[in-house]
């Protein structure tokens, strides 16, 4: 029989089975959790006394960026992090690793478990790129890793719309997601950044702005993908960052974005960028339309969002949407960093600063958590910062503080800019968010919003991913250093310290799809490509520990 692990007398927050901190015994064998044994008085091969503790399951953090090129030329751009910030040193257990606002692999995984996190996504991977951030996620020990695939200016993905073939366009996403070992599709600016590598300088204004040279709109990318999705069963809805981010009055893109979907399963991702007023002569002063997106959301069940909370302080602005980095250049009047893979993404890169005394960054920090407290269901929203766009990962135990203790959240609203203390609906929100909502946004939400089936809760045949909290009137301090963190049924942390590491496993996705279609993709490849298309894919003997999370076609009437 496997070796068993018991962990006994917790409080439980488990809250897809009912659980919202109630005393149960965890039971783990092989990496899963288990039926307790029949027998009550078997004993297991080891045991926990979580007596006083709180029990749930590991952090899932579903937007942030961890690796490829865009993070890897965030390091190179930000030696100063690395000359005067901290670093972890090497220890029996660990490498040694740099950290700032763009961590080396090493400290990133180290950081994530020390956490209470054992998941998290890279939210955006240029396919031809691919093979790279696979050897980064294998040097990025402690946690399970996947990543979006870049599609929303993919020149193949525009033509194949444009012709109106809905066939030829799922071959080629299945086989982009594929051959990339990728796990879903990811939108960035659609159209938008194709738009800028044309002109420079410009952009889409709007969802039904023509794309030169392609003849489509980004409200066809949107809705096509959409429905790609759809057809193709991929766990994860199709996952966007709407055009016009970070601009003032861009609240109206982002509702029209919402309602290109068609009824389809949409995420819109770092939603706090996407909810500024201003920008016209009806809205001369940039602000929040949070309450307006909130509830078409809260009336639009197939819609979900994780947050891109904003903190105050240093850290590195990083997207896959070109011209918005450079409009940040712009803006700071710091270094700046731009690209293009070939056919398929963009990427801006720039340093930034938030401060609390700034009218646009106070408005940015409130409408993140006006976001928080007006979606109904937390279900439907996931916390993240982007990272490490609108802060570092490391800053979720804040904004669980600051969701869980409004005396604390109005102490903090009382130090930004007075137009931000006066206008925001945040001094009027008491709501504040138990632990069982701390583990849904944390947890299990984003887990059902990914389709991971076997995350997020701690019922039989779930990954044996655990995070023990001691409890603490300061909810900062407790999320911040978890008593322990399993991964996989392994202690890998106790009382603060890594104590065991390994290196979780890459989850992707194989859809089926159309090989006959092969061909074609193929030809278009050798003409266009600087790589040959043979050599293009990821092999399977390429990957370190993986697993397949399978594709299931909804049912439709």
């Amino acid at each position: 029989m496997a070796s068993t692990l018991r962990i006994t007398g917790g409080y439980v927050y488990d809250p897809p089975n009912g659980l919202e901190g109630q005393v149960q015994d965890i039971w783990i064998a092989d990496g899963r959790v288990i039926e307790p044994p029949a027998d009550p008085d078997a004993r297991p091969d080891r045991q926990i006394d979580a007596r006083g503790l709180v029990v749930m399951p590991g952090g899932v953090d579903m937007h942030c960026h961890i690796a490829g090129p865009k993070v890897n030329a965030a390091r190179k751009m930000r030696p100063e992090e690395k000359r005067h910030g901290e670093v972890m040193k090497r220890t029996p257990r660990t490498h040694s690793g740099t950290l700032g606002s763009v961590p080396s692999t090493f400290a990133t995984g180290y950081r994530y478990l020390g956490m209470g996190y054992t998941t998290a996504f890279d939210a955006a991977i240029p396919p031809l790129s691919a093979r790279h951030a696979h050897e980064e996620f294998a040097d990025t020990p402690g946690i399970d890793k996947g990543f979006f695939v870049l599609m929303g200016n993919n020149h193949f993905i525009m033509e194949s719309i444009k012709a109106g073939d809905r066939d030829r366009l799922d071959a080629f996403v299945a086989w982009l997601l594929g051959a990339a070992k990728g796990y879903g599709m990811k939108v960035v600016n659609p159209g938008g950044v194709e738009v800028w590598k044309q002109h420079r300088a410009g952009n889409v204004t709007d969802l039904d702005q023509v794309v030169d040279h392609f003849d489509v709109t980004p409200r066809q990318i949107i809705r096509e993908l959409a429905a790609a999705r759809t057809r193709l069963g991929l766990p994860h809805p199709v996952h966007i960052h709407a055009n016009n981010l970070g601009l003032p009055g861009n609240w109206r893109t982002t509702l029209e974005t919402m309602k290109a979907l068609e009824g389809h399963r949409g995420h819109m991702t770092h939603i706090q960028f996407h909810s500024y007023a201003g920008g016209d002569a009806d809205e001369t002063t940039f602000g929040s339309r949070v309450a307006d997106l909130a509830e078409y959301v809260n009336t639009h069940p197939e819609i979900t969002v994780d947050v891109g909370q904003v903190l105050f302080g240093n850290t590195t602005s990083m997207t896959g949407d070109g011209p918005l980095g450079y409009y940040l250049h712009r803006i700071y009047g710091t270094k700046w960093f731009s690209a293009d893979t070939e056919l398929e993404a963009g990427c801006g890169i720039a340093p930034i600063r938030y401060r609390n005394k700034s009218l646009v960054h106070a408005w940015q920090w409130a409408i993140g958590l006006e976001w928080y407290l007006l979606v109904d269901d937390p279900w439907r929203v996931a916390m993240s910062t982007d990272h490490p766009n609108g802060g570092s990962f490391l800053a979720y135990p804040q904004i669980i503080r600051l969701l869980m203790d409004r005396h604390y959240r109005k102490d903090i609203l009382k130090t930004v800019h007075r137009q931000v203390r006066e206008g925001s609906v945040l001094r009027d929100l008491d709501r504040e968010y138990s632990l069982s909502e701390i583990c849904i946004i944390t947890r299990s939400g984003p887990a059902r919003m990914l389709g991971l089936p076997h995350k997020g809760h701690l019922g039989a045949g779930a990954d044996a991913d655990v995070t023990i909290y001691a409890p603490h009137e300061n909810k900062q301090t407790m999320f911040e250093f978890p008593r322990y963190v399993i991964k996989a049924g392994e202690i890998l942390v106790d009382d603060g310290e890594i104590r065991e590491t390994q290196y979780g496993k890459l989850l992707h996705v194989e859809p089926g799809y159309d090989r006959e279609r092969e061909a074609e993709i193929a030809d278009w490849f050798e003409r266009y490509y600087t790589i040959r298309f043979r050599n293009y894919p990821v092999g399977r003997e390429y990957l370190h520990q993986h697993e397949t999370v399978p594709c299931q076609v909804e049912a439709t009437t």
